[in-house]
């Protein structure tokens, strides 16, 4: 996916998704930075970047999202673990999908068979796509911004993708861009066709939400 070229600014927040301006960085100028400038802001440690269209764009995260996000990556690795399938990451597992973009999902799903030579990277920023990846939507994301970020997924050949809601207490589960169904709290989801076993009650993850000191 090459670098588009918007003629202005707003054009440029556009096809960003018209998120919050405050997610922008401005040096390097939108449009103007590369994977190096990921990989200066990343060793600075000044925030989670991602990169899109040559911009840094900030990403979101909220405690409860990382709470759940962190409850993902422990039910997801002991199942793909126990039965060697691959590996999981969570949110500062960042991977460029296609030559000067950066994604980093909440939660991913890697297959052996996707890790070149069937092995783990060393590199900060692997070129690998994901079979599985979940988003937990914070705040400061926008629907469009989402959508484009499901269409990336896709193209890159992301086979299944989640999106969590835990403010509505739902979870989308997206098998193509805008093929979709919505689990509630109670409902029981499956991560099929990728992992099909993989499966639990979606009212399990958000009680995590519910959780109170003992009495």
């Amino acid at each position: 996916m090459g670098i588009s070229y918007p003629e202005t600014m707003q054009d440029r927040l556009a096809d960003l998704g018209n998120i919050p301006l405050d997610r922008i960085r401005m040096n390097p100028p939108p449009g103007q930075a590369t994977t190096v400038d990921w990989l200066l802001v990343r060793e600075d440690r000044t925030g989670l970047c991602e990169l899109i269209d040559g911009t840094l764009v900030e990403k979101p995260m909220g405690w409860l999202e990382s709470l759940l996000g962190a409850v993902l990556v422990r039910w997801m690795g002991s199942f793909v673990t126990s039965r060697n399938l691959g590996i999981v990451t969570g949110a500062d597992g960042f991977t460029e999908l296609y030559p000067e973009t950066v994604r980093a999902p909440d939660v991913a799903f890697v297959a052996w068979s996707r890790l070149p030579n069937g092995k783990l990277p060393v590199a900060p920023l692997p070129k690998l796509v994901p079979n599985f990846v979940i988003e937990i939507l914070s705040q400061g994301n926008t629907y469009s911004e989402m959508s484009r970020k499901r269409r990336e997924y896709f193209q890159a050949g992301v086979q299944l993708v989640w999106i969590v809601d835990h403010r509505l207490r739902t979870i989308t589960a997206y098998s193509a861009p805008n093929q979709f169904r919505v689990f509630s709290a109670g409902d029981t989801i499956s991560a099929a066709p990728v992992l099909p076993d993989w499966l639990f009650n979606t009212a399990e993850l958000f009680e995590v939400l519910d959780q109170q000191p003992p009495s």
